[in-house]
């Protein structure tokens, strides 16, 4: 146990965080948003999927209709519809069905094959109802759209060989074999090969399915384990499989992230600034091409409906049409599970200078510091260890033998770490994501062997106790200026006389590196646990978390 340390100095506790809570910034225009209907990608790039199943969730729906998105995404149907409550879009090529992964895969043999060449009657129709009238009561007929018309279809067979043998033997005229292109998209009932629809419009729109609800219940649609509001769409980039997108309305994706993202048994005002945070994230986010945003945390947790209950939807539908904004635009709400005591300004943990996302003490998570599994974590290296695991990453470095934090934020954050080797060079990081990855640690509020900054220390002869932390109090230095306490340059007079680092504990242990921090997350924007704490001890309102966490932001 660690001995407290009595500084005898004169400290000033510092109160720029609860002050920033107080600010009153002019109200700014509402914010519209350009659209209300998002692209969710589900399975894109290598995920993408050679086919993929759709199952109605009981009750909450009832069959599929077929459509579009037009450029303002709103959906256009085509008329279009089936009453299979289980169906399966895949690539217009031979696929093969596997029963015990209930999925197609390319390929011509086993009991279910679905072929890619069909029978198509040369006739273009205008609607679906004419062009499925043309094939009412042949087996095997479907309707197909392509760029722009309904073609009526026969059959589906393995080769063009056979689509022709099977004109010939049933004598149909006016007709051609049709093997589609690589956009071309086919909907069967899932485990069989009985072809429901086909789709075709090149690169100009790509299918969207909808479930249909038959009383006004609002749908949700099984996917891959995952129950989800709205539609979705398929494409096939490059005749490649198929790209898969949640397309659904912005309240009820924000439905989806809040549960994985926060627990649903917290406080409805921490839920709904997640909510509000979720909810201007989306429309800002630029990660990905050809959709707003995925489904992991390189973006938002999002799962559907599973997790949700009556506490998240409200935290959603009473924040409704409501961002964060500054300078009457949305901004980029970032958060973490904890910030460790205090947040971080954008530019010491990535590139740019950021207005809202400044550094701030945060006294709020002191109530639950203690009580949230991994908030205080400690990471040990031998100099083998630290080595190997600077080497695997590219750099040339004899056997590391120091490592220190070379220089905190004027929030107690790390800013840069140097590691020195066994040849005398010098191995330095800066900025919190760089330093998180080379250490592998939770989060930038950490010491390193003898800049420990933890424990219990006292002012004013040993009789008052720092409780907000040596990284949110100050003393006046030699300059005759405030310095922060919780900086590895600040010296004080211990109880026996000792002149030495605040929170230099003296035990260290050559070759090993022991690193102490506080907090989960890369500590920039609103602290998740932070959130759940104003909320629930100090009955704060989502608004007052997030102009907290934000500076200078509007929410409304």
């Amino acid at each position: 146990m660690k001995k407290p340390v009595k500084i005898c100095l004169i400290t000033l506790l510092t109160l720029t965080n609860l002050l920033t809570s107080f600010f009153v910034f002019p109200k700014a225009a509402a914010y519209t948003p350009p659209y209300t209907t998002l692209k969710v990608g589900l399975y894109f790039g290598s995920t993408a999927l050679p086919s993929a199943n759709l199952q109605n969730v009981t009750g909450f729906g009832s069959g599929y209709q077929f459509g579009y998105l037009d450029a303002q995404r709103n959906f256009v149907p085509l008329g279009a519809q089936t009453s299979e409550t289980k169906i399966t879009m895949l690539r217009d090529r031979n696929m093969a069905y596997n029963a015990a992964e209930n999925a197609y895969t390319p390929g011509s043999e086993g009991s279910v094959v679905v072929g890619c060449f069909h029978i198509q009657l040369n006739t273009a129709y205008g609607t679906f109802a004419e062009a499925a009238a043309a094939v009412s009561g042949i087996p095997g007929g479907f309707v197909k759209y392509s760029n722009g018309s309904f073609y009526a279809m026969i059959g589906n067979y393995l080769s063009a060989e056979a689509a022709s043998a099977a004109i010939s033997a049933n004598g149909y005229t006016n007709c051609s074999v049709n093997s589609g292109t690589a956009y071309t998209i086919a909907v069967v009932k899932t485990g069989t090969n009985q072809v429901l629809f086909e789709f075709d419009y090149g690169a100009t729109y790509n299918l969207v399915v909808m479930p249909l609800s038959v009383d006004g219940t609002k749908c949700q649609t099984w996917f891959k384990g995952y129950r989800y509001y709205g539609g979705f769409q398929y494409s096939r980039l490059d005749g490649g499989d198929l790209t898969v997108y949640n397309i659904v309305n912005i309240d009820d994706y924000v439905k989806g992230v809040i549960p994985y993202e926060m627990n649903n048994t917290w406080p409805i005002e921490a839920l709904k600034a997640q909510a509000v945070c979720a909810r201007s994230y989306v429309m800002t986010s630029k990660k990905h091409t050809g959709f707003d945003v995925c489904t992991t945390e390189d973006c938002q947790v999002y799962r559907g409906t599973a997790h949700a209950n009556e506490t998240t939807d409200a935290a959603v539908d009473q924040t409704s049409g409501q961002f964060l904004t500054y300078n009457g635009e949305p901004i980029i709400a970032y958060y973490s599970s904890c910030d460790g005591g205090a947040t971080e300004s954008s530019e010491n943990v990535w590139k740019d200078a950021v207005p809202y996302l400044r550094g701030i003490y945060d006294p709020y998570e002191a109530d639950i510091a203690g009580t949230v599994p991994g908030y205080s974590w400690t990471v040990t290296y031998t100099s083998e260890q630290i080595t190997s695991r600077l080497r695997a990453r590219g750099y040339s470095c004899g056997t590391i033998v120091s490592m220190t934090v070379a220089e905190y934020t004027p929030t107690g954050n790390v800013y840069k770490i140097t590691l020195t080797d066994s040849n005398g060079v010098k191995w330095s990081f800066t900025k919190g994501e760089s330093i998180r990855v080379a250490l592998g640690v939770s989060s930038i509020r950490f010491t390193i062997n003898g800049t420990d900054v933890t424990g219990t220390f006292y002012i004013n002869g040993g009789t008052t106790s720092i409780t907000g932390g040596l990284q949110s109090s100050y003393a006046i230095g030699g300059s005759g200026l405030p310095e922060i306490l919780g900086q590895p340059n600040v010296y004080a007079i211990t109880g026996t006389g000792e002149v030495k680092a605040v929170g230099d504990t003296g035990e260290t242990t050559p070759g090993v590196f022991t690193i102490r921090g506080t907090g989960k997350g890369h500590n920039v924007g609103m602290s998740q646990w932070g959130a759940y704490s104003m909320a629930k001890f100090h009955g704060m309102t989502f608004d007052q978390i997030l102009k907290f966490y934000f500076t200078g932001v509007q929410v409304g």
